[in-house]
């Protein structure tokens, strides 16, 4: 007799599909309707609707290295979905904790890859300021990303210390 086989996280990739379908929505929306570089006050002294592009990664890095980083990031987002879709197919579907973040990156990555093959750069239009301090333009994708990425940090300390501490791992 085998063992029936527990039911991994894979269908938690339905999520990275949507993360990108509105992802893609929202841009495709914001290309067709905002201009350029002109803020559109959302919440007046908070937040504004802001077109802009990145070609970088986070807080525009690399931007201005002269092309080959579309090529270095787009592989970088690959491999960390690829690894993540991997880490999902070991974990358990009832293991939110685990399936949940790594869902939101995977989905925020494949949005802003499809944008570096499409358009050459990732289109930015969420910005947030308080005074003359301005944080630098993100998009869904990139908030999927941080989301998901604290997600892994937090829930990988929790369930670290869970486990050290000789509690079961609830998943």
């Amino acid at each position: 007799m085998t063992a029936t086989p527990k039911p991994n996280a894979l269908i938690w990739l339905l999520l990275s599909a949507a993360i990108i379908g509105l992802d893609q929505w929202s841009k495709a929306w914001v290309l067709s309707s905002l201009p350029e570089y002109t803020p559109v006050p959302v919440i007046d002294g908070f937040w504004n609707w802001y077109r802009s592009y990145n070609t970088g990664a986070a807080f525009s890095f690399l931007s201005d290295a002269g092309g080959w980083q579309l090529w270095f990031f787009t592989a970088l987002a690959l491999g960390i979905s690829a690894m993540l879709a991997f880490w999902l197919a070991r974990t358990g579907r009832g293991d939110w904790r685990g399936a949940l973040p790594y869902s939101l990156v995977i989905g925020g990555a494949i949005g802003n890859v499809i944008d570096r093959l499409m358009h050459g750069h990732v289109v930015d239009f969420i910005q947030w300021y308080v005074g003359d301090h301005y944080w630098p333009s993100f998009n869904i994708a990139d908030s999927a990303i941080v989301a998901g990425a604290i997600g892994i940090a937090v829930f990988g300390l929790f369930d670290g210390r869970r486990k050290a501490g000789g509690k079961p791992n609830a998943g």
